[in-house]
């Protein structure tokens, strides 16, 4: 892999404890899709996966979310033999990626 590919610091990926598993973004994702936050400025990820899980179920979106952070899949990629829309998986990617920074950041102090 080239050194300009994104890596994610999953715990997956990273083997690192205090890094967030990849099963912790995809619940924080799911939580803030059920409940939006309303004066936050990250709250149109909220709305935006709350849009994305009601049209598509739990399930694929943690698919793409562990495509995305694992597996290192291209967000548009990630929706394939899902019956998902790219854009919905570029939309997905890009929530849980701030998702895990936040994580991460949390765990930092």
């Amino acid at each position: 892999m080239p050194d300009n590919d994104a890596l994610y610091d999953v715990r997956e990926r990273t083997k690192k404890p205090e890094h967030a598993s990849v099963d912790d973004v995809a619940e924080l994702v799911l939580e803030r899709a059920q409940n939006p936050r309303t004066e936050h400025r990250y709250a149109h990820l909220d709305e935006m996966m709350a849009t994305v899980v009601d049209r598509y179920g739990t399930d694929p979106v943690r698919i793409v979310i562990h495509r995305i952070l694992v597996d290192h899949y291209p967000f548009r990629t990630a929706t394939h033999d899902l019956e998902m829309r790219n854009v919905d998986g570029i939309r997905i990617g890009t929530a849980a990626s701030q998702f895990l920074t936040a994580l991460n950041a949390q765990d930092d102090g």
